[in-house]
C-alpha cells in the first residue's frame, strides 16, 4: 500500500538548535514559555512554525529547540518583527544572547530521521 502525504508535509524543513540558559534562570525560562504571549505564538505560526518544542537540560542549561517550517526564509523573517524583538529583550536577562539580544543558537545537523 502506497502512503500518500499532504504536499506541505513532504516539503517541511526540520530545524534543531541548542540555546544556553543562565544557571539561576531555569525555572524562569520554563515559566516564561509556559506563559508565552499570544502575540508571540501568533507570530511564530504566521511565519510557518509548527511542531515546535523546546527541551531544557537542567544539568547544563542547554536547550534543544526543534521545529518544522515550510520555508526557512519565511521563518527567519520573524527576527524583523517588533514582537520577536520584544520577546528577545524579555528573555535576554536569563539566557546567553548576541549583541542584538537574539539568543545565541547553535544549529544542529540532522544525522538521522525516521518517519
Amino acid at each position: 500500500m502506497k502512503a500518500y502525504l499532504r504536499k506541505e508535509w513532504q516539503s517541511m524543513k526540520r530545524i534543531a538548535q541548542v540555546m544556553y540558559i543562565n544557571p539561576d534562570s531555569y525555572d524562569k525560562y520554563a515559566k516564561r514559555h509556559a506563559e508565552i504571549w499570544p502575540e508571540m505564538q501568533k507570530a511564530l505560526k504566521d511565519h510557518g512554525a509548527t511542531n515546535y518544542s523546546i527541551y531544557l537540560n537542567r544539568a547544563n542549561g542547554q536547550t534543544l529547540a526543534y521545529l518544522e517550517v515550510p520555508d526557512v526564509a519565511t521563518y527567519n523573517a520573524i527576527a524583523e518583527t517588533d514582537i520577536c524583538k520584544k520577546w528577545w529583550h524579555y528573555m535576554e536577562p536569563i539566557m546567553k544572547t548576541n549583541p542584538d539580544e537574539s539568543p545565541v543558537a547553535d544549529d544542529l545537523e540532522e544525522v538521522f530521521h525516521l518517519d
